[in-house]
């Protein structure tokens, strides 16, 4: 016998036909006797042959595979989101390929290209703003759900938390707080609509509550020096100040700048985070954070791309999920 048993040689040692084995593979027993499933199962198992994946799409179009594009998968949201989509998609027997764009429009459209070679069912994507003008042209016509960055189309299928509401409420609770000035750190908001919307959100509660506020971009080609020196720069000069970090990534760097003041905390400085990371809540002090539910939005944007592609019923394709406010000590002020 051969060292790679083909499916050749499984319908000639099970004497059926090449046909018959692939409806056993793909589990469609209906098509057969339980005498022939039983001597193709024997000779499958003797031989431990093992199914291509990527051979078997080529007869039924299917390969059982979703691929997953994350602008940074360092990050603990992204960890969380996939471990989501992971747990709905492994119940139906979905595997992931997971790759890292690094918000790179061009990088997106060649994972694009290549996961959908490879014969990808469907695709789930942190789209950057200009993605969804890139897809189109690449005339690939599979199911594709959206996360986290979001577009007005009515067609699109996608799964958001509530950033504008999340960021009015994490304000409306440092102004209840007595904090006086504002700082906004965050990631160039260009490139997302996440960013979009909590950034504008940001401008637009504090400009309507008359506080005073500056914001601090981190683009891509930022080192975190640059950030702590803004924010030393700002913390020497102002007082009773709330700084609000939107981007999980960048508020390691923020903290340990604000450490270096820690005896303003929780008093004249204010720190708080998005996203729910662990070390938060063990530092010293423990940091206030805006925690949305990545886990779930992961595992909606599975059961929505799943759901497409078996053509099973989509009652809701656009879904908004809550975050919620987790005080710790960094904000613990005492008005």
């Amino acid at each position: 016998m051969k060292n790679k048993i083909t499916i050749n040689d499984i319908a000639s040692l099970a004497n059926v036909s090449k046909t018959t084995v692939s409806f056993y593979l793909n589990g469609k027993f209906e098509k057969m006797s339980e005498e022939t499933r039983q001597r193709i199962e024997k000779v499958i198992s003797e031989n431990n042959y093992q199914p291509s994946s990527i051979a078997r799409s080529l007869n039924f179009k299917k390969t059982n595979l979703l691929g997953v594009i994350i602008g940074d998968i360092t990050n603990t949201f992204a960890n969380q989101i996939v471990k989501g989509i992971e747990a709905y998609a492994h119940k139906f027997g979905y595997q992931l390929i997971i790759c890292s764009s690094g918000y790179d429009t061009e990088i997106e459209k060649q994972y694009v290209t290549n996961l959908n070679n490879l014969g990808v069912d469907g695709f789930i994507v942190q789209p950057t703003v200009h993605f969804r003008e890139m897809y189109k042209k690449t005339g690939i016509d599979k199911p594709i759900v959206y996360f986290d960055s979001i577009s007005s189309d009515i067609n699109d299928m996608w799964v958001k938390t509530n950033n504008t509401e999340a960021v009015k409420e994490a304000l409306n609770y440092l102004i209840s707080k007595g904090y006086e000035h504002y700082v906004l750190v965050t990631g160039d908001p260009s490139i997302l609509t996440t960013r979009q919307e909590r950034y504008n959100s940001f401008k637009k509660t504090l400009a309507d509550r008359n506080k005073s506020f500056e914001v601090v971009i981190s683009d891509n080609n930022n080192n975190g020096d640059e950030v702590s020196l803004k924010i030393q720069n700002i913390l020497d000069n102002n007082h009773n100040v709330a700084i609000f970090v939107v981007n999980c990534w960048l508020l390691s760097t923020v903290y340990k700048t604000v450490k270096r003041y820690k005896k303003r905390i929780p008093n004249d400085i204010g720190l708080m985070g998005f996203d729910s990371l662990e070390w938060t809540e063990f530092s010293s002090p423990s940091i206030t954070t805006v925690v949305q539910p990545a886990y779930d939005e992961g595992y909606n944007a599975g059961e929505l791309l799943i759901n497409a592609i078996e053509n099973k019923p989509i009652d809701n394709p656009n879904i908004i999920l809550n975050c919620y406010i987790n005080e710790m000590d960094s904000t613990l002020k005492d008005n």
